[in-house]
């Protein structure tokens, strides 16, 4: 039904945006693994809205509540059950768009699909739902962090203002230090001047996060079907509003000769690496021990304050009022949701390349 992702490790989402709460259930974390709910509580506070003057206004706190599958502070190897209580939902701003069909939302489609929808707040097709994915990857981090990987996310191009620096160049603990997440001080700075103007227009705009995962060792992926390159893209590509996913080179790449972007290998002191890594990190759909790194765009939030044009169920025209609190540039708050979506690829892929060592 597309509410699970994972295979070994397995998470299932629900809820709705202006339902009572939103929650997670996760499945084939091992046991013993000590977890600390303050990362889990850190990475549900970068999510949380309201938490700049760049964000919606919407007041949650996004404290979770843990219903199940942890026992004196370590996993029991059950189901790990998390819930996240709504506090702050206004459905009365929603009321107007009950019978319409907002541009460029899930309205129409879940529509015609289910012949019923939730029209408050975009009930499950709301990114308030993202909450509960970041909630299990702040297990899935632990894990990771347990196998020395670590993955890290930051705002690279909002609009058409765009960060030329390379990652390898960037001070990657200085994520937090600005309200964008963008790792250079000058970009941030118009970047969030940008978004600033923008929601005094009315309007929205979109952008690009990166992100890089170190630590990681070779041989994690599947080969044909369950690349790791895929899985990665997939998850990426199921988080709300994202309209592209590539990684290493990427498009860039196909610009470039074989024998430039080939990346050789060499024996540093007993340790294969490559000289180069616009494989980004992945060779036949495998880990080859370099650093991941990928590309997540994200396209304009399709809530705008301003009047547009539209139909309703009916199909006669109609004209859809700009109401309610909403992010003028969402890649400020997804930047948590992309780590964590990263954090479940990995953590899954590393239980199921352990699982089948003999």
């Amino acid at each position: 039904m597309g509410n699970s992702f994972g295979k070994l490790f397995r998470i299932t989402t629900f809820g709705e945006s202006h339902g009572p709460g939103i929650g997670v259930i996760i499945d084939g974390c091992p046991a013993g693994l000590q977890i600390d709910p303050g990362i889990i509580r850190y990475q549900l506070a970068r999510r949380r809205p309201g938490q700049s003057k760049i964000t919606t206004q919407r007041q949650e706190t996004d404290e979770f509540e843990v219903l199940s599958g942890i026992f004196e502070g370590k996993s029991t190897g059950t189901p790990i059950s998390m819930i996240i209580w709504n506090k702050d939902a206004r459905s009365k701003d929603y009321s107007h768009i009950a019978e319409k069909f907002r541009p460029s939302h899930a309205d129409y489609t879940y529509q015609e699909k289910y012949g019923i929808r939730d029209y408050r707040g975009g009930g499950r097709s709301s990114a308030r739902e993202t909450a509960a994915r970041v909630a299990a990857g702040g297990v899935a981090m632990q894990i990771l962090k347990f196998h020395g990987i670590e993955v890290r996310s930051f705002v690279s191009q909002v609009g058409k203002i765009k960060l030329e620096v390379p990652y390898q160049q960037l001070d990657l603990n200085s994520i937090e230090d600005n309200m964008v997440r963008c790792p250079h001080a000058e970009t941030a700075e118009a970047m969030i001047k940008l978004i600033e103007k923008t929601r005094k227009d009315g309007d929205s705009i979109g952008g690009v996060i990166t992100g890089v995962v170190s630590g990681v060792p070779p041989g994690l992926g599947e080969p044909v079907f369950d690349k790791l390159h895929a899985r990665l893209g997939s998850a990426m590509l199921g988080i709300n509003a994202v309209k592209g996913f590539e990684y290493g080179s990427g498009f860039n790449g196909v610009s470039m000769k074989g024998s430039e972007h080939n990346d050789q290998f060499q024996n540093l002191e007993g340790k294969i690496i490559t000289t180069t890594n616009y494989s980004g990190g992945i060779q036949g759909g495998i880990s080859n021990g370099q650093d991941i790194y990928f590309r997540v765009a994200f396209k304009p939030v399709a809530t705008i304050m301003k009047d547009q044009e539209s139909i309703d169920q009916q199909g006669n025209p109609t004209v859809v009022t700009g109401k309610g609190r909403h992010d003028p540039c969402v890649v400020p708050r997804a930047v948590p949701i992309v780590d964590a979506m990263a954090a479940l690829v990995l953590a899954d892929c590393l239980l199921l390349n352990k699982s089948v060592k003999l």
